[in-house]
């Protein structure tokens, strides 16, 4: 499947700022399921491409002058594979890396409630218990866009009942890491609208591994495992890490940020 990606992010400041950094993690992943036709980022000021710890393909936005709005375009095209939702093991990172907390995945109490029925899944393999563990997400916490924020742990999530789909993400982690499987966050796309209503195209999800597997996706808010509809932009430990764009400024007072993003099938 060809998906052509429209993605404009457009942060409007009160007053003029001095100094502006932002990291871009928005190009997609080079990946055994999906393949760069055409790419483009641009915004204002210098770009500097470079590769992260993860290998994700990361631009550092720089502004040296005053401003008072920064927008970033994003356009392209990338191929699709349905891989039925597992991609290989070996990427360049050993999947134990992934075992480790973070303040926005960290393992509480209600990560261990929600996890305690599913341990016997175990005994039937790692296989069963993350898809019973998914589930459980998708039973216990509802979408419902504007409940959370990018600084709500899945701890917190769960507590509300109420998150979207980054929420989902970190509580899927969390979980599959209290059961000692390796998990990770993974930020893209999606092509919304074909059974996928529940929230705009721009997307997130997880990836636990599996062993003679492979990293295989889970993805709670739709409750199904990734299929060729969706692009895979960056993988991290958790939001923070793998975040499309985050930056700092020096001045600009209140800001304001609008998104938009498009996703369509491209019959060429």
């Amino acid at each position: 499947m060809r998906l052509t990606i429209v993605h404009e992010t457009l942060y409007k400041f009160q007053e003029p700022a001095n100094h502006s950094i932002q990291y871009l993690r928005l190009t997609p992943r080079q990946d055994s399921c999906q393949r760069i036709m055409s790419w483009s980022v641009s915004t204002a000021g210098t770009m500097t491409p470079w590769v992260d710890g993860f290998g994700n393909s990361v631009h550092v936005s720089t502004i040296d002058e005053a401003h008072k709005e920064i927008k970033v375009v994003v356009e392209g095209v990338v191929e699709t594979i349905d891989t039925v939702g597992v991609l290989p093991a070996r990427d360049g990172l050993p999947p134990q890396l992934f075992l480790r907390d973070t303040p926005m995945t960290a393992t509480g109490d209600n990560i261990l409630r929600l996890v305690a029925d599913i341990k016997s899944k175990l005994d039937e393999g790692p296989l069963p218990a993350l898809h019973a563990l998914s589930d459980a997400i998708s039973g216990n916490v509802g979408y419902h866009p504007g409940a959370t924020t990018t600084d709500t742990t899945a701890e917190d999530a769960i507590a509300s009942g109420s998150g979207v789909c980054q929420d989902h993400a970190h509580i899927m982690i969390s979980g599959a890491r209290a059961l000692d499987i390796p998990a990770r966050y993974v930020s893209g796309y999606i092509l919304a609208g074909q059974g996928n209503d529940s929230h705009v195209a721009s997307h997130a999800w997880a990836e636990a591994h599996v062993p003679g597997l492979g990293w295989v996706s889970f993805d709670p808010t739709n409750r199904q495992s990734a299929t060729e509809e969706y692009v895979r932009l960056a993988i991290g430990f958790d939001y923070p890490s793998a975040a499309p764009v985050r930056g700092s400024r020096y001045g600009g007072g209140i800001e304001e940020m609008s998104v938009r993003v498009q996703v369509d099938q491209s019959q060429s």
